[in-house]
């Protein structure tokens, strides 16, 4: 079963998410330049939104280049010393991942809190002789017993995991394939639906403790910003949501309720602070399908970019030209394993045949995707 995310979000001006050179990401579409925010900015505002933690209440990932050190925490915590604690845990996590950098990991790993504790607990199991291996090994060779207890440990991380996002946005370690695990969720960089004006701000900043003499600023310089109604899109396969959390096909449909919800939800930090571009979503729309159908992202919608003209209503706009290219989708690839669908939106836009799928609110939103996902486990 595939479950599809379409979201409209007007940000008012802002920098979200920046490049290299702390400009606005931005890419071509279409042949017009557009605004952008990257996949991987969005997906970790969604997976550290609180509402997504709520809702799966298995507990989250972490992404860290620092394994060793809850690892020595466990350990420590089981009456070893922190001295012995962080050579075996060093020599352990080299054995598993290779590559460290003194006490990091010289890539980062993507792992729950269950598995971190695995780790620990068949550490501890084999104290004696992984202390002992720890105590000789010397940086060029791993000795035997790391390396059974590395396979050993390799063993537990078949693929699968309690931890909710690392089911969704997966985990590959090409130093040891035994932890990879295919990702059930794809998530497009989300475009503006209209070309994009990149905008400057000139700022001063005054030195409160100025002479009264002095008028001058105490610092200068420029932000790049623009103002951008975006399109999202997000797509989660749950067959492999399910097998990813060890069939746990409760835990999966939790995960997906979370992950429409922290969606929803979760904004971009990027220069917040100065800009409080805090904007809901305009639009949301979620369609489940079954796998005989073709996942559809609406993003060509906006190849001719949305051009309001003296009127304005570019939310509206954008939602109608969406409505419009998914009526064009449905009449010619037909609507065949479409089993629910549901839009909400705050202006009003004619939605054309979506009309028939709308709602009131985002809560019902997620009922309709819950209940026809709960329809099909059935």
């Amino acid at each position: 079963m595939w479950i599809e995310l379409h979201i409209l979000q007007n940000f008012a001006p802002s920098c979200l998410n920046r490049d290299d050179t702390n400009s606005p990401k931005d890419c071509v579409f279409g042949g017009y330049r557009r605004a952008r925010i990257s996949s991987q900015c969005i997906k970790r505002a969604t997976r550290t939104h609180p509402a997504f933690e709520e809702a799966v209440t298995s507990g989250v990932g972490v992404r860290t280049k620092r394994l060793v050190d809850p690892l020595v925490k466990d350990l420590t915590g089981r009456g070893h010393n922190e001295e012995a604690s962080r050579a075996v845990a060093v020599a352990v996590v080299n054995a598993l991942i290779g590559k460290m950098k003194g006490d990091q990991t010289s890539v980062l790993v993507y792992l729950g809190e269950d598995e971190i504790a695995r780790v620990a607990a068949l550490i501890e199991d084999r104290w004696d002789e992984a202390s002992e291996a720890a105590a000789g090994a010397d940086g060029t060779k791993t000795p035997k017993a790391l390396q059974d207890l590395a396979k050993e440990l390799a063993k537990e991380f078949t693929p699968a995991t309690d931890a909710a996002d690392v089911a969704l946005f997966g985990r590959m370690v090409a130093e040891s394939t035994n932890w990879n695990i295919d990702a059930a969720c794809q998530v497009a960089h989300a475009i503006s639906t209209h070309r994009a004006e990149m905008e400057m701000d000139f700022y001063t900043a005054v030195d409160d403790l100025n002479p009264g003499e002095e008028t001058g600023a105490g610092m200068m310089g420029t932000v790049e910003f623009n103002s951008s109604c975006f399109y999202r899109y997000a797509l989660v396969d749950l067959d492999q949501l399910a097998k990813n959390l060890g069939d746990d096909s409760e835990l999966a449909r939790a995960a997906v309720d979370g992950f429409l919800r922290a969606s929803v939800a979760a904004i971009p930090t990027g220069k917040q602070n100065s800009m409080a571009a805090q904007n809901p979503p305009s639009l949301v729309f979620a369609v489940v399908k079954d796998k005989s159908a073709m996942p559809w992202s609406l993003a060509n919608a906006f190849e001719v970019p949305v051009d309001v003209g003296r009127n304005g209503q570019l939310v509206d706009r954008s939602a109608e030209a969406l409505a419009r290219y998914w009526e064009r989708l449905y009449s010619v690839y037909g609507g065949d394993g479409v089993a629910a669908g549901a839009i909400c939106q705050l202006g009003e836009a004619d939605l054309g045949a979506l009309a028939d799928h709308q709602v009131k609110s985002v809560s019902d939103v997620y009922a309709v995707v819950s209940e026809a996902i709960a329809a099909g486990d059935a």
